[in-house]
């Protein structure tokens, strides 16, 4: 990969969509895992006003502190990048008490943690509306269309997806030519919803690396036969996230109504 090429490639394609659209810039949730910093630094470098919002939900330090760090570099780097911190904390724990009470259970563990998600998208699109600006999308290829590791209308709600059409590995590689600080290059990616110290190879049960050869081999129409061992494993684990994830990545149904009905 030309990795100059492109991180030139997407600044411009940012840059010029955002000036069609007659907007004032760019609004990124900023978490201190990789993506979000290699996002928010391409957003910086058009010039453009480049808002950047910390979103913690009892969030682990480890991940304040690279987020912390991430923006305070990209603030000394960048003269139009601004940064605000809204502690959802105490929103969360307000929806929790004002919605019914269950069991404890996984499924509900997951709601909420979708629930986190979608509270930040709310908080990215009040400041976009506040000033004009677009909401940047953080997700890469492998979670986007690969194994849909989003929230529908959380992190996935976004107006564009500057990132979207790398696999993690090459998002790594944009992060060095882009000075991301090795804190966060080095790190585990997590999705931080859960507030524990689980990452997203801990949730998905196999690692980023396995999943784009897992996507590569499904894309050259191989299956199940073709392999063996950890291979298969990793291979089904994809081909499982891949189709029951399908609702995020197609377009809404919509219900037809029939000519003769109308």
């Amino acid at each position: 990969m030309q990795t100059e090429k492109v991180i030139d490639h997407i600044t411009n394609w940012l840059k010029e969509y955002a000036t069609k659209a007659n907007i004032n810039g760019f609004v990124v949730g900023v978490s201190g895992g990789i993506d979000s910093a290699v996002t928010s630094s391409l957003c910086a470098k058009t010039g453009l006003k480049t808002l950047c919002v910390e979103m913690p939900i009892h969030q682990a330090q480890s991940q304040v502190n690279r987020a912390q760090e991430h923006i305070a570099q990209l603030k000394e780097r960048f003269s139009n990048v601004s940064d605000i911190r809204v502690d959802l904390t105490p929103v969360f724990e307000e929806f929790k008490s004002a919605v019914p009470t269950t069991d404890p259970s996984a499924q509900l563990n997951l709601s909420l943690a979708n629930t986190r998600a979608r509270l930040r998208m709310s908080t990215l699109y009040y400041f976009a509306g506040l000033h004009k600006y677009l909401v940047a999308g953080t997700g890469n290829k492998v979670e986007d269309f690969g194994v849909g590791f989003y929230t529908k209308y959380g992190d996935g709600g976004v107006d564009l997806s500057p990132i979207a059409d790398l696999l993690k590995s090459e998002v790594y590689k944009l992060s060095e030519s882009l000075y991301v600080p090795k804190s966060i290059q080095l790190a585990a990616p997590t999705d931080g919803l859960f507030g524990d110290s689980r990452s997203d190879e801990d949730q998905i049960g196999a690692s980023y690396d396995e999943l784009e050869w897992a996507m590569k081999m499904k894309d050259e129409g191989k299956n199940n036969d073709d392999f063996e061992d950890r291979q298969l494993e990793v291979f089904k684990i994809y081909t499982r996230l891949n189709t029951v994830n399908q609702h995020k990545m197609n377009p809404i149904p919509v219900c037809k109504i029939p000519v003769s009905l109308l």
